[in-house]
């Protein structure tokens, strides 16, 4: 063929507009604990009451995560039939994947089939789907089973992203934007799932950091359909205009995660962790937008801000690094306050909440930015416009 003709089919290939977020869609399991309960709920099933000074420890964590409740997969009942979860030096990876296994694609296929509804086309328009998850591992695996459970084609292309932990939700829709924008007339269903029954251990003397994740991370999964060149059916909400990854030299050792004998496991070194993202933010911004053309006309109060809420001092410590009016962070802070951390699933809440504050509220803002933080330590930045879709209903 004739290079001519090979650069037409290229062309013929592309979406011609950006790719966008055409719906989004949220779950969570239906046991709910609340925050305040949590210790006394935590020491009584893993049967360390007698640990006091570690259980006043966890109270103190609970305090300032300025969360309110969590939800989770596991009951009291499922952790009494599991007593080897409770121990790390017992294995317990392949019971703890099998449960996995089976409930985190029904979760995600209750997150995925909200957004196929407010999306309006069939399940059977989706041309691919990216699941993100940190609690399963197997193939065929969970990806395979979301299709199933949703009625996908047989076609549909699958890409499975795993232990990318909080910054997998970005990740995904950056992954989703190269797709959609390459590959004309696609659709891309994006899941991410994440059950903390795969971490759930007992207080540990030796190990501090265990308490940090008891302290802070629940269970949930968000769904979205991203597509360019939207049809008259669909009705886009954020345009994706640009995507970036950072990684922060030196500081691969403040948040890790591996898959042990004893389920999954790794270090939070809090102290360290808290004050990366805002020492780098500004840089990472500056260099997205830098790539649009527009870096010295950005007002950073300008904004609207989809960022994943890892914990409280890492919001506060933003804040302060970028001099945001209060309020900025107000999605943000809703999802830590009424969720906790879901990891990658965490950043879908936010963003919907984000198109929930300028949907129904009225809450302004024309550009934005989505950003998730992961091991690494990695930052994914996203330069988002909201379409004239996202207005006051009247």
């Amino acid at each position: 063929m004739a290079s001519s003709s090979l650069a037409e089919i290229r062309r013929s290939e592309r979406a011609d507009g950006p790719a966008a977020v055409l719906a989004i869609g949220t779950a969570n399991p239906p046991n709910c604990v609340s925050q305040e309960d949590f210790p006394d709920y935590y020491f009584r099933v893993t049967k360390s009451e007698h640990l006091t000074h570690l259980k006043q420890k966890l109270k103190t964590m609970c305090q300032m995560t300025d969360t309110e409740k969590r939800f989770f997969h596991h009951t009291e009942e499922l952790l009494h039939a599991h007593p080897h979860f409770l121990d790390r030096g017992q294995p317990s990876l392949d019971d703890r994947l099998g449960i996995a296994a089976a409930a985190a694609p029904e979760l995600a296929a209750s997150a995925a089939a909200k957004a196929i509804a407010k999306w309006g086309r069939p399940a059977t328009d989706v041309t691919h789907l990216i699941l993100s998850t940190s609690s399963c591992a197997g193939a065929p695996g969970a990806d395979l089973r979301l299709a199933s459970l949703l009625g996908l084609r047989p076609s549909v292309i699958r890409t499975m992203l795993q232990l990318n932990g909080c910054a997998a939700g970005s990740a995904s829709l950056r992954l989703a934007k190269d797709i959609a924008e390459n590959n004309r007339g696609a659709r891309v269903l994006v899941a991410c799932v994440e059950l903390t029954i795969v971490a759930f251990r007992g207080p540990e003397e030796d190990y501090p950091h265990t308490l940090v994740g008891q302290a802070s991370f629940g269970d949930g999964a968000g769904a979205v359909i991203v597509g360019a060149d939207p049809v008259p059916v669909e009705r886009p909400l954020f345009e994706i205009v640009s995507a970036s990854q950072t990684v922060v030299p030196g500081t691969d050792h403040v948040l890790t995660m591996r898959l042990t004998e004893a389920g999954l496991d790794g270090h939070i070194l809090k102290r360290e962790l808290v004050p990366i993202g805002a020492e780098n933010i500004e840089r990472c911004l500056a260099d997205a937008f830098g790539q649009l053309g527009v870096a010295v006309d950005v007002e950073w109060n300008d904004l609207f801000w989809a960022v994943h809420p890892g914990l409280r001092a890492i919001l506060d410590n933003i804040d302060r690094a970028l001099r945001l009016e209060p309020g900025k962070l107000a999605a943000s802070r809703t999802v830590l306050r009424e969720y906790g951390n879901m990891m990658g699933a965490t950043v879908i809440f936010v963003l919907d909440e984000q198109r929930r504050r300028m949907e129904e509220d009225g809450e302004g803002g024309e550009w934005g930015v989505m950003m998730g933080f992961g091991p690494g330590f990695t930052i994914e930045t996203m330069v988002l416009h909201a379409t004239t879709n996202l207005k006051k209903n009247e």
